[in-house]
């Protein structure tokens, strides 16, 4: 697959982790972190700007650890930021 499929698939996984915490759905959000981790490490990042590198390899921190309110808000943030990313590259 190419980087922007993988991107796109990857940010919508981040916005299902967000949802499902929110709604209180662990295993559902613990899921789709199995299927991001999946997605990340297919990116080729040397392929990618700085700065989105940079917010690649954040996400294993966010996503292994513990479902909170704050994984929800940064797999969120992330997701929106990966879409633009994609949107306008």
């Amino acid at each position: 697959m190419k980087n922007k499929e993988l991107l796109t698939a990857l940010a919508s996984d981040l916005k299902r982790i967000a949802l499902g915490i929110q709604r209180k759905s662990y295993p559902m959000a613990d899921r789709f972190s199995q299927e991001a981790l999946r997605w990340k490490s297919e990116i080729k990042t040397g392929e990618l700007q700085h700065y989105m590198r940079t917010i690649i390899d954040n996400l294993d921190r966010i996503l292994k650890g513990e479902n909170s309110d704050r994984k929800a808000e940064d797999a969120l943030m992330y997701s929106t930021l990966i879409q633009n990313y994609v949107m306008y590259k």
